[in-house]
């Protein structure tokens, strides 16, 4: 019986979609009619639902309700602008957090959705 020793594992390959702005607009919530929707008529809801699929704290937007500021909305955002490579302020991503904060929400939601990168788990077996 031989033994097959692997050194290196295969990487997974990335399909990498390089683009540092924002794939919709702030104002483009129309693509989306039910996701607008559930963002408008319960937007705390929509946001848990979205902070909990981004891998954050489920109850993490429920910091907003406390003021007139939106702590957790700019948080989400800039952590998206980041993670994204997207350009832009924390000048104009409070701005947008604290006037347009359904319209955040569901721009945050689309980049979500076109952005994510399906990830495959391959099972392994032994070699024999």
């Amino acid at each position: 019986m031989t033994t097959k020793m692997v050194f290196a594992q295969p990487q997974p390959v990335l399909d990498a979609r390089e683009s540092d702005e924002w794939t919709s607009g702030i104002c483009d919530c129309c693509d989306n009619k039910p996701q607008c929707c559930f963002a408008f008529w319960c937007c705390p809801c929509f946001a848990c639902v979205k902070t909990r699929k981004y891998g954050q704290c489920l109850c993490l937007p429920l910091l907003d309700i406390f003021g007139p500021a939106h702590p957790a909305t700019l948080a989400m955002r800039v952590s998206m602008r980041h993670r994204y490579g997207i350009k832009g302020t924390i000048c104009k991503d409070c701005a947008i957090a604290t006037f347009c904060t359904a319209c955040a929400w569901c721009q945050m939601a689309r980049e979500m959705d076109s952005r994510a990168i399906p990830i495959a788990l391959v099972g392994t077996r032994p070699t024999q």
